[in-house]
């Protein structure tokens, strides 16, 4: 800190006489006061942070805003601790700015960790000024990012800075399904800071310098004798394709908050309003032929979903939530005719596309961000069944399941269900089947819905006859088409009213715009209950 930084960063506590003609130099004391804040601590502590390839608060905010739209609140603001040598080092804004300003002209609150400034810890001033933003924020009915660097709780000022951080996990519940709470991670999260993100909507994390974890690696090979780095421990590719923690991952810092700003676009402001209707130049009558070269019609056969999405919304643009973590369940925001929907769907390519543990969790999540926010939800059914196994079922696929079973009952937006090829079993019925709540439900002439596939089905439903026969191999295949004209024919379901249409694939893009336009302004009663009691 320079000495001239240092005379305006103790000016304050001095006591000023009140003079006829001292407004004018009070005002400029004040802009060179504000300018010196802006500045930072110290040229030092912005070489450490830069040298770190991480950008400083002030950098991050100008990145994250419309350029000089940015309004900070509580600058000033100082902590009061005397405590382990406090009393001499108070610096102004106590390591957190706090404001609001303007993403693609949408109002947006803010809060950004300075990490040069205490390491970015939380005490209790640093903590009263997040409360406020944090009151702001739910009063305004506007979104809330918070720009994570910060070394957890400040030791030096205790339980009050414990205190600090329950003062938060309270706002984020208080604001869960309200306004959208989008946490970016831009350096260390550990200990209780951890949990506030944990409880936001969407975490975007940064390799090599985003770390989030409740103990850290000296802890850790302490208690366990475990050597591991931080990145190992808790880097960006850990939480985005392991924990399952991180929505998003990115290289550098510009790129991730670019993508902040994007997805800002599309959400909307509050649970009070529904999403922006953006036109684009892909008219909804366009014709998705190519799905009948995408979809192979052998129903073992792999093929990437992620090409039927390109195919049907608008200008084959989407964004994928969590896509390196349980990937054999695609969740994906996209628009269709200028309509923001959710896109849930099974995966080919990866475990079949079967439902397991991790999928469930990741699937319920979305769909419960989708009817918070008044997104309606399509629903791309490819699905052999739920994984088998002895793993799945002792670390709790029962109650896993039933978390994005939940989820749909409980969705109150348009639902649309679609199946492309195979809907078997249990996991037929999760996916937003007719049975469970979907508006509609529409199928494609490959469609094969039963309780499980032909072979199996037909090996126990006929396996005396198969066993007694003088040719088993013969016997077999007879009654596997037998079982198939049967009971697994594309029209089966239709004729029982558990699907709404067989449709042509090239007309699937056409179809569910109509389905959602019709939908637009669906309505759900509210139950007269306090909440439910999912199995979370």
């Amino acid at each position: 800190m320079t000495a001239e930084m240092e005379g305006l960063m103790t000016w304050t506590d001095e006591h000023v006489p009140v003079q006829k003609d001292d407004l004018r130099a009070r005002t400029e004391h004040l802009n060179r006061l504000k300018a010196a804040i802006v500045q930072g601590p110290s040229v030092e502590a912005t070489k450490k942070q830069l040298a770190k390839g991480k950008l400083t608060v002030r950098q991050r905010l100008e990145l994250l805003f419309d350029e000089g739209t940015f309004i900070e609140i509580e600058a000033f603001r100082r902590h009061r601790s005397a405590s382990f040598g406090m009393a001499d080092n108070r610096p102004h804004t106590d390591g957190v700015v706090v404001g609001w300003g303007s993403v693609f002209g949408q109002r947006v609150f803010a809060y950004a960790h300075d990490f040069r400034i205490f390491g970015g810890a939380l005490g209790e001033a640093h903590a009263a000024k997040i409360h406020k933003l944090m009151d702001l924020a739910i009063a305004a009915g506007a979104p809330l990012v918070s720009l994570c660097d910060g070394a957890g709780a400040r030791i030096q000022e205790g339980v009050t800075a414990l205190a600090g951080y329950g003062g938060i996990f309270r706002r984020n519940a208080a604001a869960s399904g309200v306004i959208p709470q989008l946490s970016v991670i831009l350096g260390p999260c550990a200990g209780g800071a951890a949990y506030s993100p944990a409880l936001t909507d969407f975490v975007f994390m940064v390799r090599e310098t985003s770390q989030m974890f409740i103990t850290g690696p000296d802890v850790v090979e302490a208690v366990t004798g475990e050597k591991i780095s931080m990145d190992g421990l808790g880097g960006a590719d850990v939480h985005g394709a392991k924990s399952g923690v991180a929505t998003f991952v990115y290289d550098d810092e510009a790129s991730c908050i670019d993508d902040v700003r994007y997805l800002l676009s599309m959400l909307p402001p509050n649970n009070r309003t529904t999403p922006a209707v953006v036109r684009s130049g892909d008219p909804a009558e366009r014709r998705t032929a190519a799905l009948l070269d995408i979809v192979p019609l052998g129903s073992a056969e792999a093929y990437d979903m992620h090409a039927v999405i390109t195919e049907i919304v608008d200008d084959g643009e989407y964004v994928e939530l969590q896509e390196h973590w349980a990937q054999n369940l695609i969740c994906a925001l996209a628009r269709m005719d200028g309509r923001l929907v959710g896109v849930l769907a099974n995966q080919p390519i990866a475990a079949a596309g079967t439902l397991d543990i991790d999928a469930s969790v990741k699937g319920a999540r979305f769909v419960q961000m989708c009817d918070a926010f008044s997104i309606p939800l399509i629903t791309l059914v490819d699905v052999p069944g739920f994984l088998p196994g002895r793993e799945q079922e002792h670390e709790g696929i029962i109650r896993h399941g039933a978390k994005l079973l939940y989820a749909y009952c409980a969705a109150t937006v348009p639902r649309i269900q679609l199946i492309l090829r195979k809907a078997y079993g249990g996991a037929y019925i999760v996916l937003d089947s007719r049975s469970i709540g979907a508006d509609l439900s529409l199928a494609w002439p490959t469609n094969e819905i039963a309780v499980m596939g032909a072979e199996g089905a037909a090996n126990i439903i006929f396996r005396r006859d198969i066993a007694g026969s003088d040719d088993p191999e013969q016997t077999r295949a007879d009654r596997l088409e037998e079982y198939r004209e049967e009971l697994m024919h594309p029209y089966y379901a239709a004729e029982r009213g558990l699907v709404d249409d067989v449709i042509d694939p090239a007309a699937t893009r056409t179809t569910l715009i109509r389905a959602l336009e019709m939908l637009e302004h669906k309505h759900v009663p509210a139950v007269l209950r306090k909440h439910g009691n999912p199995p979370v």
